[in-house]
Order: structure tokens, then sequence, then C-alpha cells
């Protein structure tokens, strides 16, 4: 449970970002820039990433959101930043993968839970396998 000044709240949600095309430009390094920059985007919503993992075409993302965060911007500024910093630091790498002007997918996937099943979902993440 989280509290603000006039709420107490616990929303979660599961989301899961895909690379255009599902290409899967991902390597060791791209994926932990990857990660450094939605944890900065989480942390201007006020949003606890609690979890982030992923493959070589797909990353999961489990936050912790105030109810004042709207999960579309959220979205909506977590696939943007990090499209636009990952293509500026990694230009020559994403263009073999990704030769459009966009890096993710337009759709995604978000799923709300509550505190029962978050430990079941949060290892489901721990257990993708990371690229190398």
């Amino acid at each position: 449970m989280r509290r603000g000044r006039t709420v107490v709240f616990t929303l979660h949600t599961h989301l899961v970002f895909t690379p255009e095309y599902r290409r899967g430009p991902f390597t060791d390094e791209i994926f932990r820039r990857c990660e450094e920059v939605m944890r900065a985007v989480c942390a201007d919503f006020e949003t606890e990433l609690v979890e982030f993992n992923g493959e070589r075409d797909h990353v999961h993302l489990l936050t912790h959101y105030p109810p004042k965060a709207s999960l579309s911007k959220l979205v909506g500024s977590l696939k943007g930043v990090s499209a636009r910093r990952l293509r500026q630091k990694y230009p020559d790498h994403i263009r073999k993968y990704l030769w459009g002007a966009h890096f993710w997918s337009p759709s995604y996937f978000a799923a709300s839970y509550g505190e029962a099943p978050s430990a079941a979902i949060k290892e489901y993440i721990e257990q993708q396998k990371r690229p190398s």
C-alpha cells in the first residue's frame, strides 16, 4: 500500500512492449540502457518500476503507480522516451533491426492485478531470458 495526501492505493500493472515487427534488437547493453531510461520515466510519473526483464524481442515491466498517473500517458512516455534515447545512443545497431521511424510496435499488453498474484507475476518476469 502507498499513501498520498488524500489517498491510500495499491495499483499495479504488468506491461509488455515489443519492438516493431517483433524484431530482436536488444543486446545486454541496450537492454540495461532501456531499463535505466524506463526507470527514469517511471520516477517522473511517481511510479515504481518493481521489476524489469524480457528477451531479445520484448520487455516486461511490473509497475506500482499512483491514481493520478494515466496509464496510457505513462505507456506513451515509456515507449517514446526509450525509443528516442536508444536510437540516439545505438543508431547503427538498431538500424539493422528496425529501419522505419518507429522503435516500438504501436500495440502493448497491460494487465492490472492485486497483491495476491504479484509474486507469481514477478517470478515470471524474473525468469525471462535476458539478451546476452
